[in-house]
C-alpha cells in the first residue's frame, strides 16, 4: 500500500512539472482520453472524465490475434483474469475476485453485446454469441457497477459490433490451427449517409486438445443503424447461435500429472455435453429532444429464445423464452452556474420456460420423464445518476444509485407441494470523485455498495438446508459488498488500489458428484492494478500487473461426504480465497511498420500467473506458470482489395498448466489443462463495394 501511494505521488509530481510544457505538446495525437465509453457509465464521457477504472480495446489491437476465444484479446487488461475451459464457450472471467466462484459460465460481471444484456436475468452468462470477427471495440469497466446494472459488483464488459466503418465491403475469412481448428465466415458491410448495415456469419469447429472436448458452432450477427435525422436514430440487432460442446471434466492432481489431456472417466461414460440454440431480436432508439442536444431519451426492447441441453448425471432440456428492455432520460443543464448531468432509467428482463429431466444413457435421452418443472426468472431495476462539476474542468462529483428486484420461481409440474419462490431486493448507492490537475491526467476515488444474487442453478436445493423438500435453496442469501477504490490514470499509465469487504460470499461445494452453493460469511479483498501503454516510433510496449490479497475474515464450514455424513467442521478464518492468483503479470511488445500500401506487424506476449489455492481449506495449490506467445501479420491493399493475414504460435515452450480450476471438489478433481503449443494461420480478403 505504501509503495502504491508513493508511486502515485511521484507520478503526480512529474506530471505537475510537465504541465509547464503542456502547450508545447502536440495535441493532434489521438489519445485514449478522447474516446467515449457508454457501458460502465450509461452516459457518453471521455475516459479521463470517468471516476472508475476503464479500458477500451479497438479492433486494430486484435486484428492479428487468434479469434476463437476472447482470452486472446482481454488478457492484457489490468485486473481482469480469464480462465479458458473449452475455448470461448465456457470462459470464466473474474474482476477483483467477482466471477471466480463460477465452475460454469460467468457471474458477478455484466456482459453486454451492443449495450444489450448477454447476461441472463439471474446474472449468469455464456458468451457463445460473441464473435470477434464482428466486434469493433470492447469497453471494460472494472469494479463495482451495481449502482447502474443488475448483478455487476465486478464490473461491465460491453462488446460492440463494428458498425463504425466508413466503406461498404464484402469479406471472407478463414482461420486454421492445430487440433483441427477451422474458423470460416463471411461479412457484409453496407453504408451511406443515412444508414449502416453489418452482417457476419461464422462457422467454427474444433476437435479440442483433450479427449472428449470437441466443439462446433454457427454464429450469425447482424446490426442495422438508421439515422432518421440529425436528432434521432434507430438500431436493429439480430443474433443467432447454434452449436454444441463436449466436456472432458476435471482431474485430480495424480491424474493431471499422469496425463493432463485425458478426460474424467465419469464425464466420458456420461458423454457429458452441452447443446445450445439461442437467438435475440432487438430494437433501440436514441432521440435528442432539443436543438442543443442537451436532453435525450433512449429506448431498447428485445426478445430472446433459448433451447439448451445439459447432459451430465441426467439428461436435462431447458427451454427459455424471454423479453426485456430499458429506457433512459438524460439532461445536461447548469446547476448553480456549474455543469450538471442527470440521468434516470430502468431495466426489465424476464425469462420463462419448462425444464425436462430424463435419465442419461451415455449421452442418449431415456424414455421416462424423471421431472418436469417450469421456471421464471426476472429482474427489474431503476437507477439514477448525477454528475456535478464542482470546479470547471478540474473536479467532478458523481452519485449513482440503483434499486433492484430479482425474482426466481420454480413450479414442479408433477408435485405442486414443492413449488418454490425466492426474491432479492437491494438499493446500491455509489459516490465518486474525479480530479484532473491537467487535461491528460486524473485522480479518482469511489465508495459504493455491491449486490450479487445467486444464479438459478446455484439455488439448487440440497438435503442440508432448513427446508430440503423445496426445489429452491431457502437459505442461500445474496452476496453483498462494500467497495472502495482510489486511482490515477493518464494516456500512458493507470494504477488503482481497491478494498472490498464481501458479506455472505457465495462459494461452491460438492456432495458426491453434485455441486451446490452456500454463503461463506465475510471476505476481505485488497488489490492493486497497474497498466502501462508506451509507444516509441513504431514500437508499442504494454504491461499489466494485478496484485490480489483476498482472505476470509470468518468462515465456518461443515464438510459433508457423498453419503451426506458430516465429517468435520472447519474454521477457514484467514484462509486465502481460492482460484485467485496473487500475482498476474502480462507484458506485450509489438512493432508495426507501414509503407504506402503494406503494413507489417509483429508481437510477442508474456504472461505469468502465480499459484492458486484450489479449495477453501487451502490444502492444495495449482502450480504457477508462464506462457509466451508470438504472432506476426501483414495488411496489404491494392485497388479495391484488402488482405489481412496473420501467423502465430501460442504457448511456445509447450507448458502443461492448469488453465481452469474446479474449486472445492470433494473428490479433489480440481484441474483442467490449458492448450499446449499450437499454431494458427488466418487470412481475410475484403473487397470495397
Amino acid at each position: 500500500m505504501k509503495l502504491f501511494f508513493t508511486l502515485i505521488f511521484s507520478i503526480s509530481i512529474s506530471f505537475s512539472q510537465s504541465e509547464l510544457l503542456e502547450n508545447q505538446i502536440d495535441t493532434t495525437k489521438s489519445f485514449q482520453i478522447e474516446e467515449f465509453v457508454i457501458s460502465g457509465t450509461r452516459i457518453e464521457k471521455k475516459i479521463i472524465d470517468i471516476p472508475f477504472s476503464i479500458n477500451r480495446i479497438e479492433k486494430r489491437e486484435f486484428q492479428f490475434e487468434k479469434k476463437n476465444s476472447i482470452n486472446n484479446v482481454l488478457k492484457n487488461v489490468p485486473g481482469v483474469f480469464l480462465q479458458s475451459r473449452y475455448g470461448n464457450h465456457d470462459m470464466r472471467i473474474s474482476i477483483r475476485g467477482f466471477g471466480s466462484r463460477s465452475n460454469s459460465g460467468i457471474r458477478g460481471i455484466r456482459i453486454l453485446l451492443d449495450g444489450i444484456p448477454e447476461s441472463e436475468p439471474d446474472g449468469q452468462t455464456r458468451i457463445e454469441a460473441i464473435d470477434l470477427h464482428a466486434i469493433g471495440k470492447i469497453e471494460i469497466t472494472k469494479g463495482n457497477s451495481s449502482s447502474l446494472y443488475t448483478n455487476a459488483p465486478g464490473g461491465v464488459i460491453n462488446f460492440l459490433n463494428d458498425i463504425s466503418f466508413e466503406k461498404s465491403s464484402v469479406s471472407i475469412f478463414r482461420e486454421v490451427g492445430n487440433y483441427n481448428l477451422n474458423n470460416n465466415g463471411i461479412q457484409l458491410k453496407i453504408q451511406n449517409d443515412n444508414y449502416k448495415f453489418l452482417t457476419t456469419f461464422t462457422h467454427n469447429s474444433y476437435d479440442g486438445f483433450r479427449e472428449h472436448s470437441k466443439d462446433k458452432w454457427k454464429i450469425f450477427n447482424s446490426s442495422f443503424e438508421n439515422k432518421l435525422n440529425e436528432f434521432a436514430k434507430i438500431n436493429f440487432y439480430i443474433n443467432i447461435v447454434d452449436g454444441f460442446i463436449l466436456i472432458p471434466g476435471s482431474l485430480t492432481k495424480e491424474q493431471f500429472d499422469e496425463n493432463p489431456f485425458q478426460a474424467n472417466q465419469i464425464d466420458l461414460d456420461r458423454n457429458t455435453k452441452r447443446t445450445t440454440k439461442k437467438g435475440r431480436i432487438a430494437i433501440s432508439t436514441n432521440i435528442f429532444m432539443d436543438e442543443e442536444k442537451n436532453n435525450q431519451i433512449n429506448f431498447t426492447s428485445y426478445f430472446t429464445a433459448k433451447y439448451f441441453e445439459r447432459i451430465a448425471k441426467s439428461y436435462r432440456i431447458f427451454i427459455r423464452n424471454g423479453f426485456g428492455g430499458n429506457f433512459q432520460f438524460t439532461s445536461k443543464e447548469n446547476l448553480f452556474k456549474n455543469e450538471n448531468e442527470f440521468a434516470f432509467g430502468g431495466d426489465v428482463f424476464y425469462q420463462f420456460g419448462p425444464i425436462e429431466e430424463y435419465e442419461n444413457f451415455s449421452g442418449l435421452k431415456g424414455d421416462n420423464l424423471k421431472s418436469l418443472s417450469y421456471e421464471t426468472i426476472g429482474n427489474i431495476g431503476f437507477y439514477i445518476q448525477n454528475n456535478f462539476n464542482l470546479i470547471e474542468e478540474k473536479l467532478d462529483l458523481l452519485f449513482t444509485g440503483r434499486l433492484d428486484n430479482v425474482f426466481f420461481e420454480r413450479k414442479n409440474q408433477q408435485l405442486s407441494s414443492t413449488n418454490s419462490q425466492k426474491k432479492f431486493q437491494q438499493f446500491t448507492p455509489k459516490i465518486a470523485l474525479n480530479f484532473k490537475p491537467i487535461n491528460s491526467i486524473s485522480f479518482f476515488s469511489s465508495f459504493g455498495f455491491g449486490f450479487d444474487t445467486p444464479a438459478f442453478n446455484e439455488l439448487e436445493n440440497n438435503f442440508l438446508t432448513s427446508s430440503p423438500f423445496l426445489t429452491i435453496n431457502p437459505d442461500l442469501k445474496s452476496q453483498q459488498s462494500k467497495n472502495f477504490e482510489v486511482g490515477i490514470k493518464s494516456n500512458y499509465f493507470e494504477a488503482t488500489f481497491f478494498n472490498i469487504i464481501v458479506d455472505n460470499e457465495i462459494v461452491p461445494f460438492t456432495i458426491g458428484n453434485e455441486t451446490y452453493f452456500r454463503n461463506s460469511a465475510k471476505t476481505n479483498r485488497n488489490g492493486i492494478e497497474i497498466g502501462t501503454n508506451l509507444e516509441y516510433e513504431k514500437i508499442n510496449l504494454k504491461s499489466s500487473y494485478t496484485f490480489s490479497n483476498f482472505k476470509y475474515i470468518n468462515y465456518i464450514s461443515e464438510i459433508i461426504d457423498e453419503n451426506l455424513v458430516s465429517i468435520d467442521i472447519l474454521n477457514f478464518k484467514n484462509n486465502v480465497v481460492p482460484n485467485v492468483p496473487k500475482h498476474n503479470f502480462v507484458l506485450s511488445l509489438s512493432y508495426q511498420k507501414s509503407f504506402e500500401k503494406i503494413s507489417l506487424f509483429g508481437k510477442t506476449n508474456y504472461n505469468f500467473i502465480s499459484k492458486m489455492y484450489v479449495n477453501d481449506e487451502n490444502t492444495e495449490t495449482s502450480d504457477s506458470y508462464s506462457l509466451l506467445d508470438i504472432n506476426c501479420g501483414i495488411n496489404f491493399s491494392f485497388y479495391d482489395f484488402n488482405i489481412i493475414s496473420s501467423l502465430g504460435i501460442n504457448n511456445i515452450f509447450n507448458k502443461n498448466y492448469a488453465a481452469f480450476i474446479n474449486i472445492n471438489s470433494n473428490k479433489k478433481e480440481y484441474y483442467e489443462v490449458g492448450e499446449p503449443r499450437n499454431f494458427f494461420f488466418s487470412i481475410t480478403l475484403s473487397y470495397d463495394i
